[in-house]
């Protein structure tokens, strides 16, 4: 092909793929809508620890986020990264206060999620929501992701130890 043809080879090579784009049905997208994080979650049949663990975790931030009326994604940050916690504040005008209460909450609420969809025993819950109000929200996340049991008692045991720790 030569030189003279090349402007023309990219204006087809461009044209079909805006056709192909438009073809595939790309003029009707639309960003996806967040949920509400006041919302609960869709039930789903868990599969596993790490599936129960996920849950509890979304259903968590979804809680906390409620309860301070901010994005949940904001709180991921705050939670990955201790050093974002005062920007955090600032940025949304919450108190350390609140912030750790509307924590606390979001674990209490995936708690009681969790037992009303039958994905925990009420005895499971009743332990779990006890370590979720006595220890600190950050501790028990850290605990959360690195626990060593297999089924929630696991998780309540790796809790308590981190209680008298």
């Amino acid at each position: 092909m030569s030189a003279r043809f090349a402007p023309l080879a990219a204006l087809v090579a461009s044209a079909a793929l805006v056709g192909l784009y438009l073809a595939l049905g790309g003029a009707s997208y639309e960003p996806l809508d967040v949920p509400d994080p006041c919302d609960p979650r869709p039930v789903a049949e868990l599969q596993g620890r790490d599936e129960l663990t996920e849950k509890l975790a979304l259903s968590a931030l979804d809680g906390a986020a409620c309860e301070l009326q901010v994005p949940r994604e904001d709180l991921v940050f705050v939670i990955a990264d201790p050093g974002q916690r005062e920007e955090f504040i600032a940025e949304h005008g919450v108190t350390e206060e609140q912030l750790d209460a509307a924590l606390e909450a979001g674990l209490v609420r995936a708690v009681d999620d969790a037992e009303r969809a039958g994905d925990i025993s009420s005895f499971e819950a009743t332990l779990l929501r006890e370590a979720a109000v006595r220890v600190p929200a950050a501790e028990a996340i850290d605990v959360i992701e690195s626990a060593t049991g297999d089924d929630v008692l696991g998780l309540v045991d790796d809790l308590i130890d981190q209680v008298e720790e």
